[in-house]
């Protein structure tokens, strides 16, 4: 059996916005509450998991400066 197709991080986000608007505005019945608070925790993760390997990237993202490269840390805001 062919493995699912991993969603990228804007399709996990999009999926996981949808999840919160029905969950807010619908009044699932509790297994189906379960099932997406599940999902919705799934995608979570996996946006935190994008969000953490792009700022790693970006930390390592250089400055050529008189022939020098240097790393540039980045700043978040909130960290």
């Amino acid at each position: 059996m062919a493995k699912a197709k991993e969603p990228s991080f804007e399709e996990a986000l999009e999926e996981l916005e949808s999840i919160v608007q029905e969950m807010e505005n619908q009044e699932p019945e509790l297994a189906e509450l379960m099932e997406k608070y599940s999902r919705g925790v799934i995608l979570s993760q996996k946006c935190m998991k994008s969000l953490e390997r792009a700022e790693k990237a970006m930390d390592l993202m250089v400055k050529k400066e008189k022939n020098t490269v240097q790393e540039l840390e980045l700043k978040i805001e909130g960290d």
